[in-house]
């Protein structure tokens, strides 16, 4: 079998977490087919480094998305990454003691050495004294990661791609990573201020003329409220998938099931939404795969390194 043979059989089977996942593939295919449909990925979580970074811009440079709202993690990551640094395989039963010592910081078993978060700050100075001092004065996040990507040389950056293609990457809380605490330390002494409400702008320029609008929505967070709220200036979304492990029963947006989204207008009524149980680093890619081979569009063996 394929991949996308096992999830149609899952879909068929219809039912528990294999019935989810095949009908996940095949609502992500009929956004991705739909040339009327604008499609918004959100990122939550260590996907970047959990290594679904050459997947979501192979997804890109196809011009399957037309918009990202991520956490600054991942970006940050993407960023190291095209900077030559790498993430590496560790283990949850670190000496994270001796890990601090070695300058190692570890995320669940991956591990990143912190020298590649002194490279991007030395990196984010230079490139932020080449922007004139009116536009450090007043720029979106989505603008800025867009001329960081534009200085990216890497050609498997989720960053630089998007720079390429046109496609914005919206960080609401782009304060919350690492880059943000730099930008921070260097705002006064190069005159940055960040303007949120750009970013917002750059999203609905995107998502308002739409005819209709899918969501692909991996874990769940600032970056699922800000994307899900957004469509309710259109009345709600047409189309969306979420992979989470979180629970409803708190009542937190992040585990929240996408039917409870209608209520708010985040969802329309009769959209096609599924919910999948998972971990997105599982899930995530067999869902592409099986997708896109439904569309006819089985790409090569994916890059290693």
């Amino acid at each position: 079998m394929t991949v996308g043979e096992l999830l149609a059989r899952m879909e068929a089977c219809g039912v528990l977490g294999a019935g989810r996942l095949g009908r996940a593939a095949s609502v992500v295919a009929k956004m991705f087919s739909d040339p009327d449909c604008a499609v918004f990925l959100s990122l939550a979580g260590a996907l970047v480094p959990g290594g679904m970074r050459l997947i979501i811009r192979d997804l890109v440079d196809r011009g399957l998305l037309h918009g990202i709202v991520t956490t600054g993690a991942n970006v940050v990551h993407d960023l190291v990454e095209a900077l030559g640094f790498r993430h590496a395989v560790g283990t949850f039963r670190a000496d994270d003691a001796r890990l601090r010592e070695e300058r190692v910081g570890r995320i669940g078993d991956i591990y990143i050495d912190m020298e590649a978060f002194t490279a991007l700050e030395a990196w984010l100075r230079r490139v932020l004294a080449e922007l004139p001092p009116e536009v450090r004065a007043r720029i979106s996040g989505a603008c800025l990661i867009r001329e960081l990507g534009l200085r990216l040389e890497d050609p498997n950056s989720i960053v630089a791609t998007a720079a390429r293609r046109g496609v914005p990457i919206i960080c609401p809380g782009f304060v919350d990573c690492v880059a943000g605490f730099q930008l921070w330390t260097l705002s006064d002494e190069l005159g940055l201020r960040l303007d949120p409400f750009g970013d917002l702008s750059e999203l609905m320029n995107v998502l308002l003329p739409a005819k209709r609008v899918g969501l692909i929505i991996l874990g769940g967070g600032m970056p699922k409220h800000f994307l899900m709220f957004a469509t309710t200036f259109r009345d709600g979304a047409d189309y969306a998938v979420q992979i989470t492990m979180d629970r409803p029963e708190p009542g937190g947006l992040s585990g929240a099931p996408l039917e409870e989204a209608i209520s708010w207008s985040k969802v329309r009524p009769g959209a096609d939404v599924v919910t999948v149980i998972c971990d997105a680093t599982i899930a995530f890619p067999l869902i592409v795969a099986a997708a896109l081979e439904k569309m006819g569009e089985r790409g090569g063996r994916p890059t290693v390194y």
